[in-house]
């Protein structure tokens, strides 16, 4: 069957941007903003044409950088962590390749680098699978580690040509992998639990954590293949099937995947209410397909493996789904949910910090990935 697709939505990006960083006033939020910076310039991040020349980390001038000069505003260099946060192991963490950029220049940004490292290092670990606690206060796994730590842990590693940082970014992925995956067969089959520990427990298949994840493992193999010591180690195929897992779960259990529409709160829910449609889980997961399609083009150019449903027409599909909830005066993508309480029912309108820089890395990425064809 042929499905007709309506035309297409543009937005303000500059608009979104400006949002996302006002909105900001968490340590997570800081850092996904700067990434979202430096994706934004097409020539800085990881997923760039050339991201480590001469096989290491650009030198950037911070004057002339955005994501750099606000991630400095965000960066303490006098703390264990680059942020305050008072039980958080790995969300300041999520500063951690701005503080490398910046420590090019700033010693006290590079050594406020290593000193998150080593504190990320001390952290408790969860289970037999010794996967690094989310938090100091208590053993627990939360999907969003995986794009605050490991991204951080491989960049290092290219900074300071050192694979064991790379080899610490892989098995945390892994590790988990084996904590938070489902092992169920059916439609939700590759979809990743939210939260697993004695407090914060949240079984359900949160749509954000698990575009945290796509995104965050996409961002540890646009580096793996990009540093000259480490493109042939087979961990990335590794990565690749971890991805693939994830966003197959998500278009399988996508009932209206053939639509433009945003994706529920929390995905293949059995709760008696059905969850409110959002933006800010989207925006994540349609970003990593485009950013796939570059990096793996031969999966992601191609159908997913259970409804054979095209990875690129799905994403286009919440692309614009996306883009028509986007503000034209404001900037603001709503509906989004409340990052702060991801259970709850009513959505925020107002704009979600986070939900903006997703927007931004999906508009970035699709930017990317029309250059890449087109070049």
């Amino acid at each position: 069957m042929t499905h007709s697709r309506s035309p297409s939505v543009e937005i303000d990006i500059t608009k979104v941007v400006t949002k996302a960083m006002e909105l900001s006033s968490h340590s997570w939020e800081y850092g996904t903003a700067a990434e979202s910076l430096l994706e934004f310039d097409s020539s800085l991040s990881v997923f760039s044409r050339d991201p480590f020349p001469g096989n290491k980390i650009p030198l950037i001038q911070v004057d002339g950088c955005r994501s750099l000069q606000y991630a400095k505003e965000h960066i303490q260099v006098d703390r264990e962590t680059l942020c305050k946060d008072k039980n958080g192991v790995a969300d300041p963490a999520s500063l951690g390749v701005s503080a490398i950029l910046l420590g090019q220049s700033e010693p006290s940004c590079r050594e406020a680098a290593h000193r998150q490292m080593e504190y990320i290092s001390k952290a408790p670990r969860y289970g037999n699978e010794r996967a690094l606690s989310h938090r100091t206060d208590v053993k627990e796994a939360w999907a969003d580690f995986i794009y605050m730590v490991p991204p951080f842990l491989a960049y290092l590693a290219v900074a300071e040509s050192e694979t064991a940082h790379m080899k610490s970014a892989i098995h945390q992925c892994q590790a988990y992998r084996n904590v938070l995956a489902n092992d169920s067969t059916g439609p939700d089959q590759g979809l990743w639990h939210h939260i697993v520990g004695p407090l914060n427990a949240d079984p359900g298949y949160w749509s954000t954590s698990n575009g945290w994840v796509a995104a965050g493992l996409a961002r540890v193999l646009a580096t793996l293949k990009s540093w000259k010591l480490t493109r042939s180690w087979p961990a990335g195929s590794h990565i690749v099937s971890m991805i693939q897992d994830v966003l197959d779960g998500v278009i399988a259990t996508d009932e209206r995947r053939e639509l433009e529409t945003l994706l529920p709160n929390y995905l293949y829910s059995k709760d008696e209410e059905p969850w409110f449609d959002e933006v800010a889980g989207t925006a994540l997961l349609a970003s990593t397909v485009y950013r796939m399609a570059v990096l793996e083009p031969q999966i992601f150019e191609g159908t997913d493996s259970r409804t054979k449903f095209r990875y690129l027409d799905w994403a286009e599909n919440k692309r614009q789904a996306v883009y028509k909830s986007v503000d034209p005066e404001t900037g603001v993508a709503r509906p989004a949910v409340n990052p702060l309480k991801h259970s709850q029912r009513e959505p925020l309108m107002t704009g979600s910090p986070e939900g903006q820089s997703f927007v931004v890395l999906l508009w970035a990425a699709h930017r990317d990935y029309i250059e890449s064809r087109n070049s």
